[in-house]
């Protein structure tokens, strides 16, 4: 079992979110308090190129505390979850 796979098992009882694919690219990580650290991650799960994976760090702590999905990629979430959704960044 990987890091990741124990992660997600641990927040298991946490709300996860269905995203379009099974990939992750992470097309825009940002540092929008410029603490040096990222807090917005806008990633493609499906290798079509566009976002439909949402995440932020809203208290700059260094955890995921927002995610929205935008399944059909209509500019509208589909779903916004408190957490990682299970889908932690590849930078945590």
């Amino acid at each position: 079992m990987t890091a990741r796979d124990e992660y997600r098992a641990a927040m298991a009882e946490k709300e996860t979110v269905e995203t379009r694919g099974d990939e992750r690219v992470d097309l825009i990580v940002a540092d929008t308090n410029h603490d040096g650290k990222p807090d917005m991650w806008a990633a493609d799960t499906d290798g079509d190129g566009k976002p439909d994976l949402f995440q932020f760090d809203t208290d700059g702590d260094g955890k995921v505390d927002v995610t929205m999905v935008d399944i059909d990629q209509d500019g509208k979430p589909e779903k916004v979850v408190d957490g990682d959704g299970g889908l932690p960044p590849p930078s945590l």
